[in-house]
């Protein structure tokens, strides 16, 4: 099992940044896939983001040419940039490591999460 810490969520403006980070645990983080979910309130946990082992990218229609996502193998980090922020993207945004397999990403270990509030 993976173990997995978010941080850099916090209050920020409409049209302003943030970048969220996660460390995980664990001697092979680069075998494993990575993605951020994110769960605005009352709405269901969607998946915003991930990077496969090679590299690969997708992300959601609604984050697309705003966020990016990145990895440090080294760190066993995964970064999530987000710029351009509004209203919507206020959620709590988790980490995950899971697989990818050339389809579908699914996630197995999840992180407790970090808020992100946009303010208008």
């Amino acid at each position: 099992q993976v173990q997995l810490v978010e941080s850099g969520g916090g209050l920020v403006q409409a049209g302003g940044s943030l970048r969220l980070s996660c460390a995980a645990s664990g001697s092979d983080f680069s075998s494993k896939s990575m993605g951020w979910y994110r769960q605005a309130p009352g709405k269901q946990r969607d998946l915003v983001a991930f990077i496969s082992r090679y590299g690969t990218i997708k992300y959601s229609d609604s984050v697309k040419g705003r966020f990016a996502i990145s990895r440090e193998n080294a760190k066993n980090t995964v970064h999530l940039q987000m710029n351009s922020l509004n209203s919507e993207d206020t959620a709590v945004y988790y980490c995950t490591s899971g697989r990818f397999d050339g389809v579908t990403y699914s996630p197995g270990d999840w992180g407790k999460g970090t808020p992100v509030t946009v303010s208008s």
